[in-house]
């Protein structure tokens, strides 16, 4: 097989991106290259307090400054735009404040937006931020979980008797009796710390309002250009018909990007009041306090089990710190953790709850794995802890509580898990194990004093996250479907739309194989256009969840079927063949085994457009066919982990010095780019696991807003990675396409934790806490070691 592969080889290949050479040069057009006529910078003034009423504002000053052209507070915008929307309402009778794009009463965390200035440029518009005046009274402030549900905490809004956003509780089966009549109960808390996504872009967004039309045309960075277009419309109280959204290169999203933001609509406003496009642009030290934070959780459970490791239940309760208001994403990853805390286990008796609990933070929203990486991390420590506590290999503990593939389509707490071959994932990854001689490694450094340990992380990723009836059944107020546009032009190229954004992650390649397999045409004569309103299909609420080359390609096997029945038929008439006898090769259409009598895609597409003659009778003119994929249901894919990692007892650090997976996608469309998603998943985690840890003080002051305080993991923190690739179809998607995008994310602090342990496995520690700093980590040592 050549590198590129032919037509009837591409799903599978490795091919490398289409896209990258024009980035590669340098010739990307990122949010920052939009340069309108006329355009305005503008500039976001921000609470420096965590909890406090506005008394006044007084923006005089500032709009007499030469260059300033408007300014816009809070107090403005009622008589301008709706409350934010949030469409993730997954908890039944959530509170929902009322929320504008500025404060109208009240800033409720450090780096609330409270003002905005457009000016001529982002100079004069920081100039000019200094000139407003406000009046705060400051107000006590509950920072942390605790402070929050205390009984005398300040409340963040007052009509409410306490701080709690809403609480839902899943359930399955009878988990009292379960508790009652098992032979081993373990309880244990474990806490995940403040983390954010940091694309190398910042989010930015540039709004230009044509007065007279009254159309509005805004430049995002993001990664769903339709939702954001509806929500848009929601907020400004405008019809979508007049609102174009467009997508630029972006330079990472890692579900930031996901969620609904203020900024565009200030931006909107501001445009549309001057009369001139407006731009703003998140700088670094804003990112930190207005960029959607996550994971944050404390999360108490209980596991209950036989003697021999079979898991009868588990209960608890993830206690979710949303920040001062609702993100894009509202409570919606702790919701997911506690959705899948049973992971890929056989539970049959689950009582786990959900309760999001308002802080004087900031929100928090999506960031890649939403919610999976807290409950991977509960539910392969309890594992762990339930195998050292009976005394059975780890592994034989897992392998006993997997569903067997016979028992697929299995159904969890809330999500049918379509189909999997769990065991077999898991020996593929012991075999890597074996085979790359670590344990021959952490016996050779144990004997010259080290602490070399491996440590299993084996994760489930709910991934197609689309079905539209599923995401209302659970509350979410959007669609989820996909959707893709496949053209034949007079030339016999092919352009696929879809409404997918790319974000650096290869969809526009994995769609561009997917197309060319399907039509049976040469890559190269395949483009993929994306990240715009006006000419790309509608889909649901964005790319994220894993679901861009399932919907998207799934969407697109369908579409090339139907397309391929007017090739065929129009072919046929060109050749005097009959249909049923033709096949398609390499962008050619010819008589089965007599591969002489063909026509070419472009003779093909010359007759759908130009020599209309040529067309046999009732065929309509053109090639062009459209799919809407809503699945029956989600796809979920599977894999396990394996870390070899050795720790400094002297200091507590930590160094990751291996890694591999066994992965299961359903069908691999690259694998390149499979193991691309898998890699940067993996550097996300080890940060998350080990470095990244966003800090306030007592009184709410963020402390980490530069990556001298938050840090991030650098090329040489990263360890060689291996992916084994399986391929378990998936039951409801075209092509059998499962997702990936969060694959290296989801169960690497698991892992990192469980080699960690191993590790120390002389000193018996236990780690519940994430990230396991350096501080952290030696705090326990010692303590182990004082106590031994």
């Amino acid at each position: 097989m050549s590198e590129q592969g032919t037509a009837a080889s591409l799903i599978g290949a490795r091919t490398r991106r289409t896209e990258d050479p024009r980035l590669l040069a340098g010739h990307g057009r990122y949010i920052d290259d939009v340069r309108l006529p006329g355009m305005l910078e503008a500039a976001v003034l921000r609470s420096p307090f965590a909890h406090a009423r506005i008394v006044r504002i007084d923006v005089s000053r500032a709009r007499e400054l030469p260059g300033v052209f408007d300014v816009i507070t809070g107090f403005d915008l009622p008589d301008l735009v709706d409350p934010q929307p949030v469409i993730w309402q997954q908890i039944p009778g959530q509170r929902m404040p009322k929320s504008y794009a500025l404060p109208t009463d009240r800033v409720r965390y450090v780096g609330e937006a409270v003002a905005i200035v457009a000016a001529v440029d982002r100079y004069v518009a920081e100039d000019a931020l200094e000139l407003i005046d406000i009046e705060y009274e400051a107000l006590p402030v509950a920072s942390t979980l605790d402070e929050a549900l205390a009984e005398d905490a300040p409340r963040l809004y007052d009509e409410w008797p306490d701080n709690r956003m809403g609480q839902h509780t899943f359930t399955k089966g009878d988990v009292e009796k379960a508790f009652v009549e098992a032979d081993v109960v373990l309880r244990e808390t474990f806490y995940y710390g403040r983390q954010m996504g940091l694309p190398l872009e910042t989010r930015g967004t540039v709004a230009s309002w044509d007065v007279h039309s009254g159309q509005l045309e805004l430049w995002l960075s993001t990664q769903g250009a339709h939702v954001n277009r509806d929500l848009m419309g929601q907020a400004l109280r405008k019809p979508v018909h007049e609102i174009r959204v467009r997508v630029p290169d972006v330079g990472g999203g890692f579900g930031n990007k996901l969620d609904f933001y203020v900024e565009e609509v200030l931006a909107s406003l501001l445009s549309r009041r001057t009369g001139r496009p407006v731009k703003v642009i998140e700088d670094r030290i804003e990112s930190f306090v207005a960029n959607a934070h996550s994971r944050e959780q404390r999360m108490e459970v209980e596991l209950a089990a036989t003697s021999d490791g079979t898991i009868t239940g588990i209960r608890g309760t993830v206690w979710a710190v949303l920040g001062g208001r609702l993100g894009g994403a509202a409570c919606g990853p702790p919701w997911l953790s506690a959705a899948v805390i049973a992971g890929p286990y056989k539970v049959p008796n689950v009582e786990m709850s959900v309760v999001g609990v308002f802080t004087n933070r900031s929100p928090i929203g999506s960031y890649r794995g939403w919610g999976q990486p807290e409950a991977t991390l509960v539910h392969e420590r309890m594992v762990e802890l339930l195998a050292r506590k009976i005394g059975v290999d780890r592994n034989e503990v897992r392998r006993r509580n997997f569903p067997d593939p016979s028992e697929f389509p299995y159904t969890s707490t809330v999500f049918t898990h379509d189909s999997g071959r769990y065991a077999e994932c898991l020996d593929l990854c012991l075999t890597g194990v074996e085979k790359h001689g670590w344990a021959e490694r952490q016996a050779a450094a144990r004997a010259e004093g080290r602490s070399l340990g491996i440590g299993f992380g084996f994760h489930v990723e709910v991934t197609a996250f689309g079905p539209s009836r599923i995401l209302h059944a659970i509350g979410v107020q959007h669609s989820g479907f996909g959707q893709s546009v496949v053209r034949i032009d007079s030339t016999g190229r092919v352009t696929v739309y879809t409404g997918e954004v790319p974000m650096g992650q290869g969809i526009q390649t994995a769609l561009a194989q997917v197309t060319a397999q399907s039509l049976g045409v040469k890559l190269e004569d395949v483009v993929v256009v994306a990240g715009d309103t006006d000419s790309c299909p509608y889909m649901g609420y964005g790319t994220g969840g894993s679901r861009a080359a399932a919907l998207g390609g799934g969407a697109v096997i369908r579409a090339a079927e139907k397309l391929k029945i007017q090739i065929r038929d129009i072919a046929a008439h060109l050749l005097e063949a009959n249909p049923d006898d033709l096949v398609i090769e390499d962008g050619r259409v010819s008589v089965v085994g007599v591969p002489t009598q063909s026509v070419s895609m472009a003779e093909v597409g010359d007759a759908a457009y130009r020599s209309i003659g040529k067309l046999p009778a009732g065929q309509i003119p053109t090639l062009e066919e459209r799919e809407v994929l809503d699945p029956e249901n989600l796809a979920v894919a599977n894999g396990c982990t394996a870390v070899l990692v050795e720790v400094d007892r002297e200091t507590g650090m930590v160094k990751v010095l291996d890694h591999l997976i066994a992965h299961d996608c359903g069908t691999v469309i690259n694998p390149m780019i499979v193991e691309g998603q898998v890699h940067g998943g993996v550097a996300q985690s080890v940060g998350g696991t080990l470095f990244e840890e966003i800090v306030y003080s007592p009184d709410g002051q963020i402390q980490t807003t530069t990556f001298m305080d938050y840090l991030i993991p650098t090329a040489t923190d990263m360890p060689p990675m291996d992916v084994m690739h399986m391929e378990t179809q998936a039951l409801h998607i075209p092509g059998g396409i499962k997702g990936v995008g969060e694959a290296g994310t989801i169960p690497m602090p698991g892992a990192i934790v469980n080699a960690i342990d191993d590790a120390l496995i002389d000193l018996g520690v236990a780690i519940t806490d994430v990230p396991i700093t350096p501080p952290r980590l030696l705090a326990q040592i010692r303590a182990a070691q004082e106590q031994s």
